[in-house]
């Protein structure tokens, strides 16, 4: 068995969430490619593999995916919803020209940093999207 599919079905087992094969190959999809795809990527490359995926089906993955923190929609301006594995966390910088987004090292806030403008609220969780020009751009 490769180190991927032991990492994927223990990802699934830990999260409580049933492996099905559409949500494997979703998940599998996102944990191969370090770019950040549009659903409608992720359903044609699970479509050519398995034609009888629906679109439905790739999008109905994806939320149960998101849901327990296996894959991640990624927060873009103006287009389509970009989606990636939940596997690891960082953080990301999104390209004000070009549009690129790209991953950012996981580093933590400091304790208490914004929690008076916070006002109660339960956070689960948080992620940084630094915006500006990425390096191909600023030449």
């Amino acid at each position: 068995m490769s180190v991927l599919r032991e990492s994927l079905d223990a990802a699934f087992r830990t999260a409580g969430l049933r492996p099905t094969a559409q949500r494997y190959a979703v998940l599998e999809f996102l944990a191969r490619r370090p770019r950040h795809a549009t659903a409608e990527e992720i359903f044609h490359a699970v479509n050519r593999a398995d034609p009888r995926a629906s679109r439905a089906t790739v999008y109905n993955s994806l939320r149960a995916l998101a849901g327990v923190g296996l894959a991640r929609e990624v927060a873009s301006e103006g287009g389509a919803a970009r989606f990636e594995a939940g596997l690891q966390p960082h953080h990301h910088f999104l390209c004000d020209q070009c549009g690129s987004l790209e991953d950012v090292p996981w580093f933590e806030l400091p304790a208490g940093t914004g929690a008076a403008s916070l006002g109660g609220r339960a956070i689960r969780g948080y992620e940084i999207v630094f915006r500006g020009t990425c390096a191909n751009c600023e030449k």
